[in-house]
């Protein structure tokens, strides 16, 4: 006989990074931490900035806080409002569930209310003219009416899987508009010294391009190099 479980389960002790962690990834691209995590922490194009970002400047970063619901169940995300920190990134597992919205207009508004600087969700949300009015930077799978509902079970602050990637409360998140990142907790010092490198490379790139540019010089040595046969 399955136990029946608690209605939630909430984690009382929660890891954050320092304030000085948080303030280096703030206006970084995504695709520059990306790069400096040697390609990993994207979640999958599945979850992107509501509307595609047409009505609301989706860009922010800050710690995770981890709510994860059963499919179609919001009722651990109404109890995280009451853990929110100040800068907080609110990561919603909805068990990848497309059947009803995983959140709307009045649910962000308490979320930002409370300090939330933005909210991640792999299901879909509603209430689009009332989350832009809102204006908490928001990504998700798409649109529905459809309402979901409150009866539990869920957890707040345990790790989640979401969007192809595991995701901790203290994990860094980047979001912009190209998508979300993940930055585990363990790694953020290392991340943000590499992302001095990643920016002078990308920067020193960018200035090449607007000068003119064609083709990069590996590029055409490795076109020159014997590793290359060229037929008629």
């Amino acid at each position: 006989m399955i136990e029946e479980p608690a209605t939630l389960t909430i984690k009382k002790s929660l890891r954050r990074p320092s304030d000085a962690q948080i303030a280096a990834f703030q206006n970084v691209p995504t695709g520059f931490v990306v790069d400096a995590m040697f390609g990993k922490g994207a979640m999958s194009a599945d979850i992107c900035p509501i509307g595609d970002g047409r009505d609301l400047k989706c860009i922010a970063a800050g710690p995770a806080l981890t709510v994860d619901n059963t499919p179609g169940d919001i009722l651990a995300l109404l109890a995280s409002l009451n853990s929110i920190s100040q800068g907080d990134m609110v990561v919603s597992a909805f068990a990848g569930y497309q059947g009803c919205a995983a959140a709307g207009d009045r649910v962000t508004g308490m979320m930002k209310n409370n300090g939330a600087a933005g909210f991640i969700t792999d299901g879909p949300m509603r209430d689009y003219a009332g989350v832009v009015a809102v204006g908490l930077p928001t990504w998700c799978t798409g649109l529905t009416p459809a309402s979901p509902f409150a009866k539990g079970p869920g957890s707040i602050g345990y790790p989640i899987q979401i969007s192809g990637q595991q995701v901790e409360t203290g994990d860094m998140i980047i979001a912009d508009r190209d998508g979300v990142v993940v930055v585990p907790y363990p790694q953020i010092d290392r991340v943000i010294e590499a992302l001095t490198h990643v920016t002078t490379l990308e920067t020193e790139l960018d200035a090449q391009v607007a000068d003119g540019l064609k083709i990069p010089e590996n590029i055409l040595e490795m076109l020159a190099g014997d590793g290359v046969k060229y037929e008629e």
